[in-house]
């Protein structure tokens, strides 16, 4: 094998999704030549909406690409959060310029298939990315100078070190860290898009708004520059399903939201047919990283989604990645173990928080009580200073 200095071969992606190509563009940018290996036949997306906070427009601020995001994206006024049972207000939080003012960064939402496309397309202007689907990558080689990866149907390709973006399911973190199956959560998430002539106007908003019930929550808000209405229903349940695009069963879901406020109930109607995934996570881990191998965004610190945080920490992952391999090109370990180190404890706390988050969105009974007390009249500064830890970073 050729001895590489990370420049000379290119660095393999497994995985074509919202981490694998922020990770190529990111490396691209930097002077790294990349193939990223897809195993779908195209590059798409699936799934609804996703929310963006200020830590992710500064990552993207520094690989250039912030004003591209925000281009099909939907600022939101306000995130507001409301008892499903009453309907009382039990916070909102404003996210406008007083917002801006202290995170320097705005918060937006967006369809996942347009920060997938923004990704794509800025890997397409790349003549130094190659972009190759239907190749699954099966297994690797580490050589200690080299990486050898194995595809589905026996051939190899060559690089100097391969990045894991395969998802919660990876098949190299197998081999990397070793730890079976995701944790299921034992919550389950329905999405929906509508186009916006199909919200009555008195259910439509242009804020983020989540009702929070007893073991569930809903969350609605618009996308496309308001052209859609993105919506999310989650609850408990013990069914499992791997994957993120089986058809849920409308009779389960209406039997969890029973008895919810008139406005839930109305949206919950609108919808035809709704998309179904069940929420899965791991534990936090320090090590991620073997020689010429690295694991990246959900192949590292899978999440549940209760912080909106999963896009945003595969982004900030990226942009750290290749600022490490940067400083550091003649010693891409030296490089991958400096990228765990900066991230692991900022992902490990995401990881952690996403879940108290889903319990606190699903409080009842004293917890909820609790819960309103906690947050009901919080000036917009100290709720800030509650999303500081998050917001401020990258």
């Amino acid at each position: 094998m050729a001895k590489s200095n990370g420049r000379d071969l290119p660095f393999l992606i497994s995985g074509g999704g919202i981490g694998g190509l922020v990770t190529a563009y990111a490396l691209a940018s930097k002077g790294f030549p990349v193939r990223v290996f897809e195993q779908a036949p195209e590059f798409r997306e699936l799934g609804a909406g996703i929310q963006l906070g200020p830590n992710i427009f500064r990552a993207l601020e520094r690989i250039g690409l912030k004003v591209d995001m925000l281009s099909d994206a939907w600022k939101p006024g306000r995130l507001e959060m409301r008892d499903a049972l009453t309907g009382t207000e039990i916070t909102s939080v404003p996210l406008g310029e007083e917002f801006i003012a202290r995170f320097k960064q705005p918060y937006a939402v967006t369809h996942r298939a347009d920060i997938h496309g923004v990704y794509l397309k800025a890997c397409q202007g790349s003549n130094l990315i190659s972009l190759e689907t239907s190749r699954r990558v099966d297994d690797f080689t580490d050589h200690g100078d080299s990486i050898t990866i194995q595809l589905e149907g026996g051939e190899e390709a060559h690089g100097c070190a391969l990045i894991a973006c395969d998802g919660m399911w990876s098949k190299i973190r197998q081999k990397v860290v070793g730890d079976g199956a995701p944790r299921v959560s034992g919550h389950i998430a329905y999405r929906a898009v509508l186009k916006r002539e199909e919200v009555p106007d008195d259910l439509w908003s242009p804020d983020v708004m989540l009702w929070a019930g007893p073991k569930t929550h809903f969350v609605h808000y618009p996308l496309r520059r308001g052209t859609l209405y993105n919506l999310v229903a989650v609850f408990h349940s013990d069914r499992y399903v791997e994957g993120w695009n089986t058809e849920g069963a409308k009779d389960e879901l209406f039997a969890r939201f029973k008895g919810q406020r008139p406005e839930v109930q109305r949206l919950l109607e609108r919808i035809e047919t709704w998309r179904m995934w069940v929420l899965c996570d791991r534990e936090p881990i320090k090590e991620w990283t073997k020689g010429r191998v690295t694991l990246l965004g959900d192949a590292a610190h899978p999440m549940l989604q209760y912080l909106a945080q999963g896009a945003c920490m595969a982004t900030e992952d990226a942009v750290c990645l290749a600022e490490k391999l940067a400083a550091a090109p003649d010693d891409v370990p030296a490089a991958f173990r400096a990228y765990q180190q900066q991230r692991y404890l900022r992902t490990g706390r995401v990881q952690i928080m996403a879940r108290v988050y889903g319990e606190f969105y699903h409080a009842s009974g004293v917890a909820a009580e609790l819960r309103y007390n906690a947050l009901h009249g919080r000036t917009p500064d100290q709720s800030y200073d509650g999303m500081a830890w998050l917001y401020d970073g990258m």
